[in-house]
């Protein structure tokens, strides 16, 4: 790094008093706080970037919170696109955000959300930091210029979280990469916090990091049906009208006769009081299939798939040489009418090999809303059957398995868990819901994901303050807004968050 940075900032905590806090107050790489608070994104994007707000800190404090997490974008503070160009005026930004944070009792947690050589976000970098040795270079120069300007502030108000959500790498190169990170900061400032996301987006622990003294982040965004409904950087678009609790549907694949114990009914289960009509999406069909639909076992429709070259019903056709079959791709919807009275259906693969649906509709108004279940890909067992009762409160479809606060602990807390137990730290970096999701289902969602990381000890950060994840501003259609201080408050939301 060919800029010099001053050493002003540490200095100042110096002549304040704050050189150090007991060593029982401080966090440590075994053990976190269970702070609680939010990401403010005033430098996550170099294009849109601005100084941090005194008042988002003063506000934050106010309303009893701890933490902020500061996702960073690396080209803020570069001259002219060269990375290694030090640009001093929002690094003093910066700067200022670590005094507020000490002024008003907050953490400040500063992350890489784009690095030399990385970022989840578009566009992507020209070099890679996972396997580019000078982009690791690079990057272990920006981390060690920020531990030389921080030096000596307790990790009590400073910490550091090293990549934002890494993915599609190895855990050895993971480690790889962090290691030399890690070593240039505590170059210049061995005792510094150290925090390093999971890999895959932030949900898989790393136990391979252990050997550095480092926490770990998790994430808070599952289901992402619920999380990033109607949000537009993500293929949200398939995304049905998230409710929660909500069912975890069977799998769609139905095997025909020749897989013999496996070529079983899927089952919905009624009473179907009036004339339901019955929406089948038909995604995939192998070789031949004739699908059945039985109301009461007895047959209301039926029609024979068959796969083939050439042209056919199906989107696209291929041939799948280790099987010597063609595969046909429909993704084409079919329709009947379960007549009134019936008390269960039952859809089969009389003949063939397998089909596999994409999802079911009912609908029991010809001009009315149809309900919609999405069923799952792959292959195993089915879950079913589903229960179908429309008007219910909980939903109108009901099966086997739910997502819930049950489901959520053991996908996705007990893992976590298992490396806490290890010895390592463990906090939720990100988390919440995009201001599509109906509010009543984030509240919902929100208490389960919050008394689970509650009862784990850990402390989380929601995904903004300001805006359409937070408590201020976020301009939902379905809240009634309190004004406070100049801006909308989600009484609810905050109520929420302060109890837990």
């Amino acid at each position: 790094m060919r800029t010099a940075v001053p050493y002003f900032v540490s200095a100042l905590w110096l002549l304040l008093g704050h050189t150090a806090t007991q060593a029982g107050d401080e966090p440590t790489p075994e053990k976190l706080p269970r702070w609680r608070g939010f990401n403010l994104l005033e430098k996550f994007q170099a294009d849109s970037a601005q100084p941090y707000r005194e008042e988002d800190f003063r506000l934050i404090a106010k309303l009893g919170f701890n933490f902020v997490r500061l996702p960073m974008d690396y080209r803020v503070w570069i001259k002219g696109g060269d990375w290694e160009q030090i640009n001093e005026a929002p690094l003093r930004d910066i700067d200022q955000a670590v005094t507020w944070g000490e002024r008003y009792g907050i953490h400040v947690c500063l992350n890489f959300h784009r690095a030399p050589g990385y970022t989840v976000a578009k566009p992507p970098e020209a070099r890679s930091l996972w396997s580019d040795p000078e982009a690791q270079r690079v990057c272990a120069n920006h981390w060690a210029m920020f531990a030389r300007r921080y030096q000596g502030i307790p990790n009590s108000r400073l910490s550091f979280n090293l990549f934002n959500e890494p993915h599609g790498i190895t855990a050895s190169n993971y480690l790889a990469v962090c290691r030399q990170v890690v070593a240039a900061i505590r170059a210049e400032d061995p005792a510094r916090l150290v925090i390093c996301d999971g890999m895959e987006w932030g949900n898989q622990p790393v136990p391979e990091l252990k050997e550095l003294r480092v926490a770990q982040a998790t994430r808070g965004y599952q289901p992402m049906e619920i999380s990033h409904y109607g949000a537009n950087w993500v293929n949200s678009s398939q995304f049905l009208r998230p409710r929660w609790p909500q069912p975890i549907p069977p799998l769609g694949v139905l095997r025909g006769p020749v897989h013999e114990s496996n070529a079983v009914p899927l089952t919905v289960t009624g009473p179907f009081m009036v004339a339901t009509t019955l929406r089948l999406r038909v995604h995939t069909v192998s070789t031949s299939a004739r699908l059945v639909v039985a109301a009461d076992q007895l047959p209301i429709w039926e029609k024979l798939f068959q796969c083939g070259p050439g042209t056919g019903e199906w989107q696209r056709v291929e041939f799948q040489p280790k099987w010597g079959t063609y595969q046909g791709f429909f993704d084409r919807d079919y329709t009947t009418v379960i007549p009134a009275g019936s008390r269960q259906v039952q859809l089969w693969v009389r003949e063939g090999d397998w089909l596999r649906l994409g999802e079911i509709g009912l609908k029991t108004e010809p001009n009315g809303p149809e309900d919609v279940l999405r069923l799952k890909e792959g292959w195993g067992n089915q879950t079913g059957p589903i229960r179908y009762a429309p008007g219910a409160v909980a939903g109108p479809f009901h099966t086997s398995e739910w997502q819930d606060r049950a489901w959520l602990q053991q996908r996705f807390i007990a893992p976590w868990q298992n490396l806490q137990a290890t010895g390592v730290g463990v906090m939720v970096g990100e988390w919440g819901a995009y201001h599509r999701t109906p509010h009543s289902v984030v509240l919902r969602w929100a208490a389960d994901c919050l008394a689970n990381w509650k009862e784990a000890g850990w402390g989380w950060a929601l995904w903004n303050f300001r805006g359409r994840f937070g408590i201020l501003d976020s301009e939902r259609t379905d809240v009634r807004y309190e004004d406070f201080e100049g801006h909308k408050l989600d009484r609810q939301f905050l109520q929420l968050l302060q109890e837990n």
